[in-house]
């Protein structure tokens, strides 16, 4: 009988491959897809549109839009005696001193942090489902190997079934050999189950059936040349608390306003109009506490938004050191299941053929075997580790699936 444990890992776990070569990799697309369903992703646009009428406001040349008063005066209902007035006049709401200069300032801070929570939000969903996706190809390998152990078994009692009708071997043996391969379909049953749960978590963030290519690795992390969209998102935030505290100690009194008016008066029915036009300017007081309210709120939004910076760079430097360290001893571990494995498919075929000479007994056939589907189990997860570990790192240094 051939070396059976040997094939789960051809059949499943491709060799470890950078995108560059096979372009885009599995993982990749299917956080294309993931990005798709997000109602962020969704938002996006309107939030775009949110901040350029943000920018168009700040540049306007009023701080309101204009008012239109109208206004008419008469003794209809008392002297009747014709006298009427009326008036028509525009309110333009002005610009406080530096105040548009820090309402532009506003918007494009709060441009940079609407790009910056969008890039955050791509990177927090590359996390779930990064996780998810090598959780679901753990279960894979589990359920490729499942099933070639269950194979194995099944094989194996047969042969015992024969020999034992033989007399060859007794009725003990050929209980172990069931024994066996009821064990096999019992691991089989429950990797059926966990592949289950694996493929419906990932399917619910894709929304779709799941790519069954093998184990594909992500390209090999370079160092970025922009920031860690996390660090971009609260350098985004602190920017607009920032900006949004030195706005609010500008606006310390509510806007004033200049109104044009014209009037055109007549004091009796018959008698001619006079027509006569007002300049007007509005100043109004100093907000008083409001104002220091705002200000007071704004720069704790700032102080908290720029130790929540430093906080997230501390974390993800040393998130970095310690990503790159288990890298290293995933690939350390990927090289020892290599050689472990190599010597227990040895080992079997050479069990393999002393128990059909009769040289060995079916107890020792059966550890042998359990001991080469534990190494080829081993291969597998270490091939997995090393590839999640890429993706891992990948994650720590701020970059998407590719």
């Amino acid at each position: 009988m051939r070396t059976i444990f040997g094939l789960a890992p051809v059949l499943l776990l491709t060799l470890l491959a950078s995108a560059s070569a096979h372009g885009e990799t599995p993982l990749a697309r299917a956080f294309a897809d993931a990005w798709q369903r997000q109602p962020a992703a969704a938002a996006l646009s309107e939030r775009q549109r949110a901040v350029d009428a943000q920018r168009a406001a700040a540049g306007a040349w009023t701080a309101a839009p204009p008012s239109l008063e109208v206004g008419i005066r008469s003794d209809r209902f008392n002297g009747r005696k014709g006298a009427q007035e009326d008036e028509i006049g525009l309110v333009l709401p002005l610009w406080l001193p530096g105040e548009r200069s820090g309402s532009g300032s506003l918007a494009e801070a709060e441009a940079e942090a609407v790009a910056g929570r969008s890039d955050a939000l791509r990177l927090q969903l590359a996390q779930v489902l990064r996780e998810t996706w090598w959780a679901w190809q753990s279960t894979r390998n589990e359920a490729a190997l499942a099933g070639e152990r269950v194979a194995a078994a099944r094989q194996l009692r047969d042969d015992v079934g024969r020999r034992f009708a033989a007399g060859d071997l007794s009725k003990a043996d050929l209980n172990q050999a069931d024994g066996a391969l009821a064990q096999a379909l019992g691991v089989q049953a429950e990797a059926d189950a966990q592949l289950a749960n694996g493929r419906y978590r990932l399917e619910s963030l894709i929304g779709k059936t799941a790519d069954s290519a093998g184990v594909v690795a992500e390209p090999e992390p370079q160092a970025p040349t922009t920031g860690h969209p996390l660090l971009r998102e609260l350098q985004g935030r602190a920017d607009v608390a920032r900006r949004s505290a030195d706005l609010a100690r500008v606006q310390g009194r509510a806007n004033p306003e200049l109104a044009l008016s014209t009037r055109r008066d007549r004091a009796a029915s018959g008698e001619a109009n006079e027509q006569t036009w007002a300049l007007a300017l509005r100043i109004p007081f100093s907000a008083g506490p409001r104002q220091d309210a705002r200000v007071a709120t704004a720069n704790a939004d700032a102080i908290e938004a720029g130790l929540a910076f430093e906080r997230e760079r501390e974390r993800l430097e040393r998130e970095g050191g310690a990503v790159g360290q288990q890298l290293a001893a995933a690939r350390r571990q990927l090289v020892a299941a290599e050689e472990r494995a190599r010597l227990a498919r040895e080992n079997r075929g050479f069990y393999e053929k002393s128990f059909r000479l009769g040289e060995s007994d079916l107890p020792t056939r059966l550890r042998i075997d359990s001991e080469a589907f534990e190494a080829e189990r081993a291969l597998g997860r270490a091939r997995i580790a090393l590839a999640q570990g890429i993706s891992q790192l990948r994650q720590s240094l701020g970059l998407l699936p590719e």
